[in-house]
């Protein structure tokens, strides 16, 4: 019988399984969507439906440059111990090449991986490995050239922290360092310009509140509000930053020193933002012996 899209669409919302898994096991099972169940659970197929709730905060950061194109893609897991494992690593390196053509996440996840999607090869690593796994971000960045570099690398261009710098002039050296810079200090903006205007307003409120709080006259207020807002700005922006391989620069000194102009960046690292449930593994086990 035909199989529709629409059955095979159920088949994985209920077991996770991977589209052409799903579509095997309805074909082989006549379209009966409880036999085709069963088919892909003793197949092994369908573990990934379980993990999929579990929180995904380890896996690997990879990066990937191609002439003046860098991509960076996070790949989580649930243990660091799958982020140590060659199978899981091979996987996370083949995604990082495939995200050199694609334009975005969604192109990402869609994309061919050796006869399967990005999506779908997921989902059956999920299976074979046992531990919840996503493909989180993808970013990407264009320059005259680009540089990478991956801090705590667990293997060739991948590890904890990825970070991709994008050059006009300069050489790979100085991109290098500017680039383990910015694994380091983690600046919200490369410059004042593209910092998240809101976040300037917040914290100018606050700089506001604190000043006022000091009892002076308006016109001293405003001059320390315009001095903080100033360090401010040299804290959280690349250019504005000391240079960590030479701090008696900034960095947009250094780079004017070397010849180069820093047109942006990249950084990635594993499992920021992501709320870790803590677990209390002696009230675990515990729990599993009193049934």
């Amino acid at each position: 019988m035909a199989i529709t899209a629409a059955q095979v669409k159920e088949l994985r919302d209920k077991t996770g399984a991977g589209m052409m898994d799903a579509k095997k096991a309805l074909t082989e099972n006549d379209g009966d969507m409880d036999a085709a169940v069963d088919w892909l659970r003793t197949k092994g197929l369908a573990k990934a439906a379980k993990k999929s709730g579990r929180t995904a905060a380890e896996g690997l950061v990879a990066v990937k440059v191609d002439g003046g194109k860098g991509v960076a893609v996070e790949v989580n897991a649930e243990t660091d111990f799958v982020a140590k494992n060659a199978e899981f690593q091979e996987m996370v390196g083949k995604i990082a090449e495939a995200a050199l053509g694609a334009a975005d996440i969604d192109a990402l996840n869609a994309a061919d991986l050796g006869g399967k999607t990005v999506a779908d090869t997921i989902t059956d690593k999920i299976a074979t490995i046992g531990e919840n796994m996503s493909l989180r971000r993808m970013a990407s960045i264009e320059g005259d050239s680009v540089v990478s570099y991956v801090h705590n690398a667990m293997t060739d261009g991948m590890g904890k922290i990825g970070v991709l710098v994008a050059l006009k002039g300069g050489d790979e050296a100085f991109g290098k360092q500017v680039a383990m810079h910015i694994a380091a200090t983690n600046p919200a903006a490369l410059n004042e310009a593209e910092l998240d205007a809101s976040v300037v307003d917040k914290e100018r409120q606050v700089q506001i509140d604190i000043a006022k709080e000091s009892g002076k006259p308006d016109n001293v207020i405003e001059k320390m509000i315009e001095g903080r807002m100033k360090k401010y700005m040299a804290e959280v922006t690349l250019l504005g930053q000391a240079f960590v391989i030479n701090p008696d620069l900034t960095v947009e000194a250094a780079a004017k020193d070397a010849g180069a102009e820093i047109t942006g960046y990249v950084r990635l690292e594993v499992g920021e933002g992501i709320e870790k449930k803590e677990e209390d593994f002696a009230a675990e086990v515990a729990k599993a012996v009193q049934g």
